[in-house]
């Protein structure tokens, strides 16, 4: 599976922040990163580093092989919990869609 990381001009995305969002997202979706072909992270600061409740956007968005990509949003107080919230909801959309195809068989 590919990794890409994308932030905006107030979050700096260096190597070490792609590393811990890559291995957050790897042990969130468990299993189900052997049928994804790609993962991009992005993340904004809604509030442009002015601070606030929830003000880190995470979008994450996963290609499963052969289906079409699925996006989902979390915003956190900061970039960690931006990324966990996003992956569990990444994880539980998975869940269904490939529960879906598996009841179709």
């Amino acid at each position: 599976m590919q990794f890409q990381l994308n932030t905006d001009h107030h979050i700096g995305g260096d190597e070490r922040m792609a590393e811990v969002a890559e291995q957050i997202v790897t042990e969130t979706l468990g299993p189900l990163v052997k049928r994804l072909s790609r993962t991009e992270l992005h993340l904004k600061d809604t509030n442009a580093g002015k601070g606030g409740p929830d003000d880190i956007r995470c979008t994450l968005e996963a290609r499963p092989e052969g289906l079409k990509p699925h996006t989902v949003h979390h915003d956190g107080a900061d970039v960690a919990a931006a990324i966990k919230g996003a992956a569990k909801k990444m994880r539980s959309h998975l869940d269904h869609e490939f529960g879906k195809l598996a009841d179709r068989h």
